[in-house]
């Protein structure tokens, strides 16, 4: 495939970059979104409310091969097309769910989110790379990053606008109201999330029907090629890549939990819920400009694995300030985790993949089944934080080993080409 023109190219970019706002726009809601099922729900506990970025992420680790599997029979256009159209799907598996207020639905809807963005992110990474001259691939995989975590920033005000406004006035007048009337003012505040989902719906079928037709090339899914008489091995023959996994299971749960537990935590502060719900912006906005300085650092004053190393340095450095500092301070340190976790996947990415060769697409298959860290490593928090002798702030400990691996990751663990 030559070069396509250079308006083509412009287009397929822009197309590209929607792409990403969107998943960013739908990962990030998990934040507010959280504790506003736990409004209209009535979840109790600290663990219970974790199941949604569990719900969301486990459906990477449970559809990251058979999308990928699903994808080489489509064609990467059709697949995309088909993975906006599986999230339409759980968007409005929220319709049901908010009349009934029925919280495992909610659950599966999320879910099924998730297992479409899972089959979006397998096609649409490798077109990043492909659509424009390779030398510059990086710094179009920085600007996605931009979009993806820019519309992260975006959706806690808009989300939290629309199914949070007043928020703390509803929470004391849902301590006042008893029997019916309770009972139609969560029906209420359920209900309110029935149009941005519709509505969400509508734009992914739309735009799945419009990258159907639109300009972006069909991507040769190429055939395994035979197996070379030289090279026997099997994809587990790369440490370097199976520890790159670990890492990127471990980086995405620290991810989350700085994003999407920031806010849970802050309420746990005793911190009002019109405040906390749009602390995830800030964690995002941390990572914006962590983004930002990597596009001009990164290779010109600091190589890949060495940003990655002092990426952990710093992620420990906050991770102590969190447990040790008091109330808004600790806070603050969580939204800096920003800063911290912003270069990694941009970084483990390219180390864990170095030089698979035609192992590269299950490689990244199993890179992207990591994501699942962002399922676990939060469910463990909130359990660990139902203990009274550890609490939500000593439980922020357990991204202190993630920390710790990653570093070891970066100066050590991606350089074990055989076992």
């Amino acid at each position: 495939m030559g070069h396509m023109q250079r308006s083509n190219t412009t287009v397929a970019i822009l197309i590209l970059g929607a792409l990403f706002f969107l998943f960013g726009f739908v990962t990030w809601i998990n934040g507010p979104l959280m504790s506003y099922l736990k409004l209209a729900c009535e979840l109790k506990g600290p663990v219970v409310i974790f199941f949604v970025t569990f719900a969301f992420y486990i459906a990477y680790f449970v559809t990251a091969l058979p999308m990928s599997w699903i994808m080489k029979r489509t064609g990467m256009k059709n697949g995309m097309m088909l993975g906006l159209f599986i999230m339409a799907v759980g968007a409005l598996l929220f319709v049901p769910a908010a009349q009934q207020r029925a919280y495992p639905l909610f659950l599966i809807g999320l879910f099924t989110i998730g297992s479409g963005l899972s089959m979006l992110q397998t096609a649409s990474n490798p077109y990043i790379t492909v659509v424009g001259p390779i030398e510059s691939a990086a710094a179009r995989i920085s600007i996605m990053g931009i979009c993806n975590k820019a519309a992260g920033m975006l959706a806690p005000f808009v989300v939290g606008a629309i199914l949070l406004g007043d928020a703390s006035g509803i929470e004391k007048e849902l301590e006042t109201l008893t029997g019916a009337a309770r009972e139609a003012r969560l029906d209420e505040l359920a209900s309110r999330v029935i149009m941005p989902y519709l509505g969400m719906a509508g734009v992914l079928i739309i735009l799945g029907i419009g990258i159907r037709y639109s300009p972006l090339p069909e991507l040769a899914v190429e055939k395994e090629e035979a197996l070379s008489a030289s090279d026997g091995k099997t994809v587990f023959a790369f440490p370097h890549l199976l520890l790159g996994a670990l890492a990127i299971f471990l980086y995405v749960g620290v991810e989350v939990l700085a994003g999407d537990g920031i806010g849970p935590y802050g309420r746990s502060l005793g911190i009002p819920l019109d405040e906390a719900k749009l602390f995830t912006s800030y964690t995002l906005a941390a990572m914006i400009v962590g983004y930002v300085i990597g596009i001009f650092c990164i290779p010109r004053f600091i190589s890949q694995s060495k940003a990655l190393l002092w990426s952990s340095v710093l992620g420990i450095a906050l991770t102590v300030a969190i447990v040790l500092l008091p109330g808004y301070a600790s806070v603050l340190s969580i939204a800096l985790l920003g800063l911290a976790n912003a270069l990694m996947w941009p970084a483990i990415w390219p180390l864990a993949i170095d030089g698979l060769g035609r192992h590269t697409k299950t490689g990244s298959a199993l890179l992207i089944m990591g994501i699942a860290g962002g399922a676990l490593l939060p469910l463990l928090y909130g359990w660990l934080g139902t203990f009274n002798a550890i609490g939500l702030q000593s439980a922020f400990w357990i991204m202190v080993p993630c920390y710790l691996f990653i570093g070891w990751y970066a100066v050590k663990g991606h350089q074990l080409k055989a076992w």
